[in-house]
């Protein structure tokens, strides 16, 4: 399965489908997902990164109970626009994950993503304990949400 543009991956979804928004880290894996009228992303969890078969395991569980037709994996390019290692990185997870979930993906530019985040919920007041639980699911939230407005 290839990358799809955002407009392809729109069209490959069936009617009542929602689309599961991945912030990909070394050690962390944010979650969000979209409502089925694809307008709203809202964060879900994070998984704690281990073996990649257990994190795939959990995807899949996921796709199956929440009607999940498609990814958003946010895409790290560098300020400048270019790709770095983080982008060599997130391609090869997608490539894994295409292998064990047959499921078409999109790439989303996910600059300052994670800043615009922990700047929310500094404002929010929130701990750093707390911003630290909150900030990856609400980053792939972020990602999905820009990805929802393109279509």
């Amino acid at each position: 399965m290839s990358v799809a543009s955002i407009a392809e991956l729109r069209s490959r979804l069936s009617m009542g489908e929602r689309l599961l928004g991945l912030d990909i880290g070394s050690k962390t894996i944010g979650l969000a997902l979209s409502d089925i009228t694809l307008t709203i992303a809202t964060p879900m969890e994070t998984i704690k990164r281990t073996k990649f078969k257990v994190d795939v395991e959990r995807l899949r569980e996921i796709v199956t109970d929440q009607k999940v037709g498609g990814f958003v994996l946010g895409w790290p390019v560098n300020m400048d626009g270019s790709e770095g290692p983080r982008c060599q990185s997130t391609m090869a997870f997608s490539r894994n994950l295409a292998e064990k979930i047959d499921l078409p993906q999109a790439l989303w530019d996910e600059r300052l993503s994670t800043s615009a985040v922990e700047r929310t919920l500094i404002e929010a007041d929130r701990s750093r304990a707390r911003r630290k639980q909150l900030v990856d699911k609400m980053a792939a939230a972020y990602i999905l949400q820009g990805a929802l407005h393109a279509m």
